[in-house]
């Protein structure tokens, strides 16, 4: 008797991942304009809150037409209407602004823009820009969509800068008008929607818990540099708590004459036997 055995080693390929669906130039310009719009009307309240502070007209344009940082320049005129140390409010918006840089690594290769236009499109990186450009499905539109916000946020916030530094003085007590609240108000809105999971709710919840501890106790801007150190302490514990449950769930090593359970990459692989026999 002859047995005849032969194998057959068919392997699956990957499906490819599926495609983003594609993205109308109209409907990704709708939504940029959207973004600059409702965020750009905001810097009328910046520039009387700047007013307010003591600063003047010209003071008040350089910030936004050099900073362009919504959230550090409120921050700056904050602190110096508290009556806060120049350096330490100049140091605190530094440390609030820093978070374009971490912006600008992730868009540098999402927009893939040539060396000699990056210097100016680093000074359109912010918060909307960064959401609507990462929102994008693919590199085109993700150019359209930072263009059209950065180009509208940008004119519109100077403008609105202008005309509330104008209109301070005809406002009276720009605290009653509580205009203050705007900027962080604003910011808010915009960073809800970004915190998802646990471990971003935790690290904002103990950011919060640090600035209202330490807001009577240490000078004008510190509070904010403070509360800063809520991300990196979160992450180490959540680093440390990822260690100690993989230590626990390392699997267990089969006994012998056990077989081992197979993968789900094994599945790719599909192994059919056939025999045949012939009889003498």
């Amino acid at each position: 008797m002859a047995e005849q055995t032969e194998i057959r080693t068919t392997e699956r390929a990957p499906a490819p991942p599926p495609a983003p669906p594609a993205k109308s130039d109209s409907a990704v310009i709708r939504d940029a304009l959207g973004v600059g719009i409702a965020v750009g009307l905001s810097g009328f309240a910046f520039g009387v809150t700047s007013a307010g502070a003591g600063l003047g007209l010209l003071q008040t344009c350089a910030l936004s037409l050099l900073v362009f940082t919504g959230a550090s320049q409120f921050a700056l005129v904050g602190a110096l209407a508290a009556g806060g140390n120049p350096f330490t409010a100049a140091a605190g918006a530094f440390f609030l602004g820093a978070r374009n840089a971490f912006y600008g690594l992730r868009l540098s290769a999402v927009l893939g823009y040539r060396a000699r236009v990056r210097p100016f499109a680093a000074h359109w990186v912010i918060d909307e820009t960064s959401a609507v450009t990462l929102a994008q499905p693919d590199r085109r539109s993700a150019r359209l969509g930072f263009t059209v916000t950065g180009l509208t946020l940008y004119v519109l916030w100077n403008l609105t800068t202008l005309v509330g530094a104008l209109g301070a003085g005809a406002l009276g007590d720009t605290d009653a008008w509580g205009l203050d609240a705007a900027g962080p108000a604003v910011f808010l809105a915009l960073l809800a929607p970004m915190v998802k999971d646990t471990v971003e709710r935790v690290a904002a919840g103990l950011a919060v818990v640090l600035v209202m501890v330490t807001l009577p106790l240490l000078p004008t801007g510190v509070p904010v540099l403070v509360a800063a150190l809520a991300a990196p302490a979160v992450l180490l514990v959540q680093g440390r708590r990822e260690r100690a449950t993989g230590t626990e769930e390392t699997p267990r090593t089969p006994r012998a004459g056990t077989a081992a359970p197979h993968a789900p990459g094994d599945q790719a692989a599909e192994l059919r036997h056939t025999t045949e026999e012939d009889r003498a």
